[in-house]
């Protein structure tokens, strides 16, 4: 059995905190780089070039790349070998996110109430998710989440009948309405079984999964890249402006499901969707 202290996962997740806001994956940076070409129209091709220098910026003046600093989204994978010692895990998860978001001087967001409002003033709580793995290691994952492309997903629960092109119609439906509000070009999570709560962690597991890795089953794999061609062909575009990049990537997750439903869910990133992992 291996300890952990409660405190190095505090001091990870806080660390975590800050580059995720800070540096944008290099294979979803490439993306948007290599899109600049995709564009024949001057707006288009300029709007992504802005994006480029922006991220460039945020890491030379060592700033956020974006000003929405998000909800802090944790993935948490505990080797089954591990024990935590000195405090609660989740405390300490949530005082290495008040201290990341403190010390990186990022926006914090967060209400303690959904109707009265009150800011928490650190960011906290975080959202944790927490699974257990083989092993005596410790995978954390942060993924700030902001609200104008989190406010554009959207769940549905299909019944069995419907088929994989019903998918991929209700997936482009669902960025069709969205339009310029997640500041495209976007990546799309797309969770697919499971129930209510379990399609929906599936989309957002999806979005932590590097661009540059297409599903491993061929059957899904395709499916990502249907998506992504139908999506492109609506011509929102960068910022809503029209042109050929509306989505930068499709990644799919799917888990098993009740014979009787079907459940599909879309969890919507901008460009700036962020993610940072560490393994103690």
């Amino acid at each position: 059995m291996r300890e952990i202290s409660v405190k190095e996962v505090e001091n990870v997740v806080s660390s975590l905190c800050i580059k995720a806001n800070k540096i944008l994956p290099e294979d979803l940076k490439y993306c948007i780089e290599k899109s600049v070409n995709n564009e024949d129209l001057p707006l288009a091709k300029s709007i992504n070039e802005n994006l480029v220098k922006n991220l460039s910026a945020a890491q030379s003046m060592d700033i956020p790349i974006c000003q929405d600093t998000g909800m802090a989204i944790i993935f948490i994978e505990i080797g089954q070998d591990v024990h935590f010692v000195d405090g609660n895990l989740n405390d300490a998860i949530n005082a290495g996110v008040a201290k990341g978001y403190t010390e990186g001087f990022l926006r914090k967001s967060i209400v303690s109430d959904p109707l009265r409002r009150a800011n928490t003033g650190d960011n906290t709580p975080a959202i944790i998710h927490t699974s257990i793995v083989p092993g005596n290691k410790v995978k954390i994952t942060v993924a700030p989440k902001g609200f104008g492309s989190e406010n554009m997903s959207k769940l549905k629960m299909l019944t069995p009948a419907a088929t994989p092109d019903d998918i991929v119609d209700y997936v482009v439906s669902v960025v069709k309405e969205a339009g310029s509000n997640p500041c495209p070009p976007m990546v799309l999570g797309v969770g697919i079984g499971g129930d209510f709560e379990g399609c929906a962690i599936l989309a957002k597991k999806a979005l932590c999964r590097p661009v540059s890795k297409r599903h491993p089953d061929e059957f899904y794999r395709n499916l990502e890249e249907k998506m992504l061609k139908r999506i492109n062909e609506l011509g929102i575009g960068p910022q809503g402006f029209g042109g050929n990049t509306t989505a930068l990537a499709v990644n799919i997750e799917y888990g098993p499901t009740h014979i009787a439903g079907l459940p599909v869910s879309v969890n919507v990133g901008c460009h700036v969707t962020r993610h940072a992992s560490q393994t103690i």
